[in-house]
């Protein structure tokens, strides 16, 4: 596996991987678990918010940068990872984490973070935010996160239909 930076021509890979990557959380997790008025009303054009959200995903000049797994064998896109720098607070923030279902428990995930960590400490951060899900579907993520040494925080967030 090889990591590098993203380039324009890698987006409809990413964005393709990334509905690939949590079309079962919002199909098969969310909206069974919240119903389908909440389910619209915060994820019910998912899809497109991911076309318009993963563009965005990487502006060196805004402090906003993606990292690219290609595959050894030539499969083509193992994963990505998205990120963000706050220089004046020291921190850097992964919005972002998918790794195509073919590549996962190969340790791509584990690759990818510590790639956007060296980043992150390279421009001044000296802590990292990653946040992902507490249902069965982010399972996966929140033990990667914690073999990497990160901290959970317990939260909660609630639903209801008006």
């Amino acid at each position: 596996m090889r990591i590098r930076a993203y380039t324009p021509q890698d987006l409809a890979s990413l964005t393709d991987l990334t509905i690939e990557t949590f079309r079962p959380f919002h199909e098969d997790s969310f909206r069974p678990l919240v119903g389908e008025a909440v389910f619209t009303n915060q994820h019910g054009d998912w899809r497109d918010d991911y076309r318009r959200e993963v563009p965005r995903l990487h502006a060196p000049e805004r402090h906003l940068y993606v990292a690219v797994a290609e595959a050894d064998d030539g499969d083509g896109i193992a994963g990505y990872v998205a990120w963000s720098v706050d220089p004046d607070r020291r921190n850097g923030a992964v919005s972002h984490l998918a790794v195509a279902a073919r590549h996962r428990r190969h340790q791509v995930g584990t690759a990818l973070c510590e790639h956007a960590f060296a980043h992150m400490r390279s421009l001044g951060a000296e802590v990292v935010e990653i946040g992902t899900g507490g249902d069965p579907f982010h399972a996966p993520a929140r033990a990667l996160y914690e073999r990497l040494g990160c901290t959970p925080l317990p939260t909660a967030v609630y639903y209801r239909e008006l």
